[in-house]
């Protein structure tokens, strides 16, 4: 076993592997192991299939816990932002894990360290080996570290309306009020104007204007969180 890699993951992530052969194999890809058959190895894909399935509990229950008044549409949205392949190989180069997937001739040569699918199932591969050792809990905390920083900071918030961001951003530090209020309207019927302005605990924090009452909260809360991220 690379004693680098079981350094940064105790010196990081506070892991200590007790099966370090399962550790092997969640970095063992199928060209290594079909290059070196003498030594009886196996690769890391059903450890990626296990990995995909806990990954998307333990996302599903943060998603759940973390955001109560997202509906479920919504949140199956955010979630697939969280766990499709572009996000996950970001998060295995995060970790460093692309230095040490053990890699067949062919496959390093054609770039194989760098190709997202790749990572990907590497960084599911890493939690179904952690989830066996270890438990959910301990991916749990692993996925604390790694990926929910990163959801908290709005990297997926383009999944998400500004009217949810913005009540994220605000309730981080507990519960607060949030309120809507439509201040003015004109124009003519089929040319109709709002405004809307929105507070916080009565504290007037954003303006804004679209033709329907939901597009104008909207931009209120868009530029809310644009004064809030200054």
């Amino acid at each position: 076993m690379n004693t680098q890699l079981t350094k940064e993951l105790k010196e990081k992530f506070d892991i200590v592997f007790h099966d370090v052969d399962l550790l092997e194999q969640a970095f063992t890809h199928s060209s290594y192991v079909n290059e070196h058959r003498n030594l009886h190895l196996s690769d890391n894909e059903r450890l990626e299939f296990l990995g995909d399935a806990v990954l998307e509990l333990i996302v599903s229950r943060y998603l759940y816990r973390e955001l109560p008044d997202l509906p479920e549409g919504k949140l199956t949205k955010l979630r697939a932002a969280i766990v499709r392949e572009d996000s996950l190989s970001m998060f295995a180069k995060d970790c460093r894990f692309d230095e040490y997937i053990r890699l067949g001739k062919g496959e390093e040569n054609s770039g194989g360290r760098k190709r997202p699918s790749l990572l990907c199932d590497l960084f599911e591969a890493f939690l179904g080996a952690l989830y066996l050792d270890q438990g959910l809990e301990s991916v749990s905390g692993f996925l604390t570290k790694v990926v929910f920083p990163k959801v908290k900071a709005g990297a997926f918030s383009h999944e998400m309306d500004h009217k949810t961001r913005l009540q994220e951003v605000l309730q981080r530090g507990g519960d607060v009020s949030i309120n809507y209020r439509l201040i003015k309207e004109a124009g003519p019927a089929h040319e109709r104007i709002f405004w809307t302005e929105v507070y916080c605990d009565d504290t007037l924090i954003g303006k804004g204007q679209g033709k329907s009452k939901k597009l104008s909260e909207q931009d209120a809360a868009a530029n809310a969180l644009a004064d809030l991220e200054q």
